[in-house]
């Protein structure tokens, strides 16, 4: 029986290829680890090399779009301390080398001042190193919910992934997938409070059950200003459910000028018969007189016709 292949959403460490953690070398501001190749001019493809830090360019389709400063000093303190335990991973660009995954380390590397960075080198080409970005990216713990639902985005137009290979990809469930990207349809708004973490993943599934996108907006808000849990939120969604929306009102009957009155009663009494005048715009209208047989109507042309 064939082994059963780890899905991507279970680790990094078959997608890059990574060495386990306790052979991997840690890199500190005194040099670098024996048992690591220095790089050469040409480049080491499929190794851990020590590549100098300002010949890394960051990945411009980079997911992660923010770093928590207190987190990234912890860190720096860290690599000065221990040094830098993970390498980041690269692939060669010419005579330099684009960052695939490892920001935040290398960040805090370059806090730390180091002047070298442990790297994995690998053989990528633009969508590769994309793929392995967001997914690396996608497994942090600490990414928030609209960065993880745009990396989802990003596989899918990328590589034409529906919700159900993406989710195989990743090594999620379908249902999973589908309400991050879900988050994607709620409002700006709404979703710079996601980014913020004013509002939780299950605010903003709550959130996004409700049509009216004022509505959304302002539960958002009752759950910042109010300091609402997920549970009291629901109650409140459920509320407004259950509530009626009020019926427009209707729009008040146009006033007939007198003269218009007085003509009305004068041709009702003529012809003997109910006669209503509707004023329209710009001096149009129409008479409406009703019968009730053809003996009356028959009377009223007689009486028209006099």
């Amino acid at each position: 029986m064939t082994a059963k292949k780890p899905a991507l959403g279970r680790g990094l460490a078959a997608l890059m290829g990574e060495a386990p953690a306790e052979n991997k070398p840690a890199f500190t501001q005194e040099g670098r680890h024996n048992s690591v190749s220095h790089i050469d001019e040409e480049g080491v493809i499929g190794a851990i090399a020590a590549i100098p830090i300002h010949l890394i360019d960051a990945n411009p389709s980079q997911p992660r779009k923010q770093f928590n400063d207190e987190s990234l000093e912890e860190l720096c303190q860290s690599i000065r301390t221990n040094g830098v335990i993970t390498p980041i991973t690269v692939r060669k660009t010419g005579k330099r080398y684009q960052l695939i995954s490892g920001e935040r380390r290398l960040r805090a590397s370059k806090l730390a001042e180091l002047q070298e960075i442990p790297a994995y080198i690998r053989m990528a080409n633009d969508n590769e190193s994309l793929e392995m970005a967001l997914i690396e990216n996608i497994q942090r713990e600490d990414l928030n919910a609209i960065d993880v639902a745009l990396s989802y985005q990003a596989l899918m137009d990328a590589y034409k992934y529906n919700q159900d290979e993406l989710a195989k990809r990743v090594g999620k469930s379908r249902s999973a997938v589908a309400n991050f990207l879900r988050l994607l349809k709620l409002p700006a708004g709404v979703q710079l409070h996601l980014q913020d973490n004013k509002l939780s993943m299950g605010h903003a599934r709550c959130i996004a059950g409700v049509e009216s996108e004022e509505k959304q907006l302002e539960l958002a808000q009752a759950v910042i200003s109010k300091d609402l849990s997920v549970r009291e939120l629901e109650d409140l969604v459920r509320k407004i459910a259950q509530k009626p929306e009020p019926k427009p009102a209707k729009a008040p009957k146009a006033v007939l000028p007198e003269w218009c009155q007085d003509a009305q009663k004068s041709l009702a009494g003529k012809l003997q018969a109910s006669v209503s005048i509707k004023s329209g715009k710009k001096g149009k209208g129409s008479i409406v007189i009703d019968y009730s047989s053809e003996e009356e109507l028959q009377k009223i042309f007689s009486l028209l016709n006099e």
